[in-house]
């Protein structure tokens, strides 16, 4: 099959620290090779794929400190992939609404998978005028504030089996916070709930400009607390060590969590997970298997106590059953052959009368 894969460009397709989204784009582009189709990767030139890359922009836009349109790249990106689009049998978006109105213009069919929060307001008129068009969840909850759209299917998020694994060498001693410091990641609860537990905490985030004033205001005074460490990013290179440190990981939020990819980075490693009770978190963690779902912080400080009673290698099992790769990439291919079975193209149809024909 020959699949474009379209990716944000604010980081290169694996990011070089954090980037979530574009994340799962290479472990799906990178599985959907491994399994034998033909993938052309639309992203910024610094990203590293085996697929074909067609590269929009030079680097990733976060790395470039002289943009400051961030929409204008994107608008060429989609305008390239629209004069490319007979070239594939599916088209499949990570951005979002942005291509709704364009391709569903055009016959080559196409997918989107909405990787962010949708409960929103402003975007119940969008997902009403564009109702028709198909969007994969990452989770069952994340539809809840869009009944409306149009949902083929829920492809929860998969690691390569082999990306993220236990380190036996290393002796877990203290609790981890992974991924982005923001109110609604609330790390201010996880510093309360390791303070409370006198466990050291270490917390791996990266701080956006857009939460700058509440790490200042909040995070910051909060680092001057005993046995609170902030280490800042950290690479793919360096999360299996850190995961494998960890007693257990902490998620303490406080928003309609999409899915929440910590959570299965963590199982990766064998690491179980103290988690509100919140968005996706009950289809990810398995409450008293892989880690504890919990509502508030008291909650949160009495499961501490208990994870000595997960299996870490339990945790392991459940993910090479549940969030690999592999598996996310099977169930994408199913919803490109439902899609590609609804193939419209005049102009493919003929390419295919003609291929016949030659046979012949």
């Amino acid at each position: 099959m020959r699949i474009a894969q379209i990716a944000p460009l604010h980081e290169a397709v694996p990011p070089k620290l954090y980037g979530g989204t574009e994340r799962v784009v290479s472990y799906l582009t990178e599985e959907l090779v491994a399994i034998g189709h033909q993938v052309t990767l639309f992203a910024s030139g610094d990203s590293v794929t085996s697929a074909r890359l067609h590269a929009v922009w030079p680097r990733s836009l976060r790395l470039d400190p002289a943009m400051r349109d961030v929409i204008a790249p994107h608008m060429l990106m989609m305008e390239e992939v629209r004069q490319r689009a007979e070239d594939f049998d599916v088209l499949h978006f990570h951005l979002d609404y942005w291509p709704f109105s364009i391709f569903t213009r055009q016959r080559v069919p196409f997918v989107t998978t909405l990787h962010g929060r949708l409960d929103l307001p402003e975007l119940q008129p969008v997902f009403h005028a564009f109702r028709d068009v198909p969007v994969v969840s990452i989770s069952n909850a994340q539809r809840r504030a869009l009944p409306q759209a149009g949902f083929v299917a829920t492809v929860p998020h998969g690691i390569p089996e082999g990306a993220l694994t236990p380190q036996p060498q290393v002796t877990p001693t203290y609790l981890a916070f992974l991924g982005r410091i923001a109110p609604e990641k609330a790390p201010d609860r996880a510093i309360r709930i390791a303070r409370a537990c006198g466990i050291p905490l270490r917390i791996a985030a990266k701080v956006d400009k857009a939460d700058q004033h509440y790490f200042d205001a909040v995070i910051r005074p909060m680092l001057d607390c005993p046995g609170v460490e902030m280490i800042g990013e950290i690479s793919d290179r360096e999360k299996p060590a850190f995961l494998s440190g960890a007693i257990g990981l902490l998620m303490p939020i406080d928003w309609p969590e999409p899915f929440g990819l910590v959570m299965i980075e963590a199982m990766s490693c064998g690491t179980p997970v103290i988690a509100f009770d919140r968005g996706s978190v009950p289809e990810v963690i398995e409450d008293g298997l892989t880690g504890f779902i919990v509502e508030d912080e008291a909650a949160a400080i009495a499961a501490v106590g208990c994870l000595d009673r997960l299996d870490r290698a339990t945790v392991r099992a459940r993910f090479e059953q549940r969030f690999t790769a592999r598996r996310m990439a099977e169930d994408y291919l199913a919803t490109y052959n439902r899609l590609a079975a609804d193939d419209r193209s005049i102009a493919r149809r003929r390419r295919r009368l003609q291929l016949v024909g030659s046979a012949r």
